[in-house]
């Protein structure tokens, strides 16, 4: 099981991705993202590559995609909240963002 991320290790951990477009919600403690890519193609090849990544680390995204548009969100329900697995699948995910 991971633990849910506290206090300044929270902080430290969100920062850079709330920088980079990551937004916490308001309902639950979990973050999220929309990434738009430059059609279908590009979107649904993102979304396997982080697939991959995803299953190496075994922790899933919750996300849905419309065309180029891919909706994720990133919480840990093992540790009912944000955990260092969400900061570190969002990283990715972001790298992965900018070289598609």
């Amino acid at each position: 099981m991971t633990d849910k991320l506290t206090g300044s290790d929270r902080d430290d951990a969100l920062a850079p991705l709330l920088a980079n477009g990551w937004t916490v919600q308001d309902d639950r403690d979990a973050i999220h993202k929309e990434f738009v890519f430059k059609n279908f193609v590009q979107a649904f090849g993102w979304m396997t590559q982080a697939a991959i990544h995803a299953e190496k680390l075994n922790h899933h995204p919750e996300w849905s995609n419309v065309y180029k548009t891919v909706q994720v969100t990133l919480t840990t329900h093992d540790a009912d909240g944000l955990s260092p697995l969400d900061a570190k699948l969002a990283k990715i995910m972001d790298d992965l963002a900018r070289t598609a």
